[in-house]
């Protein structure tokens, strides 16, 4: 045997060791926001398999889904400059409790009136949830941890999060089949949809309790406006394009095929709700498995090579899962995507936030909130679209050459340069 791997255990257990001590050093409201973490993304693993079915249930086409996606994500993208401003005036706490009140009264709207002009209203309230979510999770989570547990304290959020999803998903799947014999009706009809949602919507109210919980952190007045994103952007032009132009790229490609992937399985691989439901339980645990490993690989290589490499990887695998003639191969390409392309995205985040001054984390966070969503504001309906006048393919095209060039930008702006951007704090005044 080898002195390299002689030394393989040794290295392992120092690994596992210091991944413990991390975990350990969470704090009590760190935890808190860990469950509530989990239980909402079990109800979202069930409103995600199942919300598109629910739609297509009720006549509507994929154009029409699209521009419901888009008025979401739209909403979060317009709403994120005065969310911003919202999440630093009545504080952390109140702004998670606000968000998930909101996420479940636009299920539950949804499942009780489904008409067009209701779906669309509740998908404004859905986006108001999102866009307030986003731009308070981050900044919350680096006022509730340290510099050596931050990056596992994100990457769990996210983790936890999927794997959650992949047992909403897998429940997901037999909830409409559930939900039908108990009243007797179809299983792929509006009715069976609608029940299964409002249970996920349950289960997202559970969720608050944890918040209810959080100790709230004395808040420093702030002269915080709500244009202040924008006017800390004017101040820091270059280096804020390098961190959020490679985000805006790839939001665009997401936003063309994510929305859309059980309806991809179900139409071109022809797979039934429970076969969908099963794939999207796996997926999520692969990517919530991805996540978990992401803390000391990106310790061990560098946050921005993890990003690199892994969103690198995927792209091969994307082109599998778009255009593989057969399922099985789909399939894995599907769980080895989602695990690469996923695993980057809390590292990034927390690369994001280090290098931000703490009295701007909520400023840039509104920042790279509206250019994750304005990606999704618009792709939606293009993809939409195009699948109804040409199918998957034209919509996964897109999805592989933005994904490209959003690699490509990383590798020339942070790990060609060979340092991360350092970002300044200056201040900042309404005008």
């Amino acid at each position: 045997m080898s002195s390299s791997e002689s030394k393989l255990p040794d290295r392992l257990g120092a690994t596992l060791r210091t991944y413990a001590l991390r975990l350990k050093a969470f704090q009590p409201n760190a935890r808190l926001f860990l469950t509530n973490v989990i239980i909402l993304g079990a109800a979202m693993g069930i409103y995600r398999l199942l919300f598109n079915f629910f739609v297509l249930s009720l006549g509507y086409d994929e154009a029409f889904l699209g521009n419901l996606v888009t008025t979401s994500s739209l909403t979060a993208l317009l709403a994120a400059l005065p969310m911003g401003y919202l999440a630093d005036l009545i504080g952390r706490k109140t702004s998670l409790l606000v968000s998930g009140i909101f996420l479940c009264l636009s299920l539950v709207g949804m499942v009780l009136w489904p008409t067009a002009g209701m779906l669309y209203a509740m998908n404004i309230l859905s986006g108001l949830a999102q866009s307030l979510a986003g731009v308070t999770a981050s900044p919350f989570m680096m006022e509730n941890s340290g510099e050596q547990e931050r990056t596992y304290l994100f990457s769990f959020s996210m983790g936890l999060q999927m794997a959650a999803a992949s047992l909403g998903a897998w429940i997901g799947g037999y909830l409409p089949t559930w939900v039908a014999n108990y009243f007797g009706v179809d299983p792929q009809s509006s009715q069976a949809y609608a029940g299964a949602l409002g249970i996920s919507a349950l289960v997202g109210a559970l969720s608050l309790l944890p918040l209810v919980l959080l100790r709230s952190q004395p808040r420093r007045h702030s002269e915080r406006s709500v244009f202040m994103p924008l006017t800390y952007a004017r101040s820091h032009p270059r280096l804020l394009s390098k961190l959020v132009l490679p985000l805006l790229i790839t939001s665009i490609g997401a936003g063309m095929i994510m929305p859309f992937m059980n309806v991809f399985f179900r139409e071109v691989h022809s797979q039934p709700d429970p076969v969908i439901g099963a794939l999207f339980a796996w997926g999520a645990l692969a990517m919530g498995l991805g996540l978990l490993i992401a803390p000391p690989l990106g310790e061990r290589m560098g946050k921005i090579q993890l990003v690199v490499i892994t969103q690198g990887l995927s792209i091969p695998f994307l082109v599998l899962l778009g255009f593989a003639p057969w399922f099985w191969v789909s399939v894995m390409a599907y769980f080895v995507r989602l695990a690469l392309m996923n695993m980057s995205g809390p590292v990034y985040q927390t690369f994001v936030m280090e290098h931000v001054d703490p009295t701007a984390r909520a400023t840039v966070a509104s920042l790279t909130s509206m250019a994750w969503n304005f990606g999704w504001a618009f792709s939606p309906t293009i993809s939409g679209k195009l699948q109804v006048q040409y199918g998957f393919g034209s919509a996964f095209l897109v999805t592989i050459v933005l994904y490209s060039i959003a690699v490509g930008l990383y590798w020339v702006f942070f790990w060609r340069e060979g340092r991360a951007p350092q970002l300044q704090p200056t201040p900042v005044r309404e005008n």
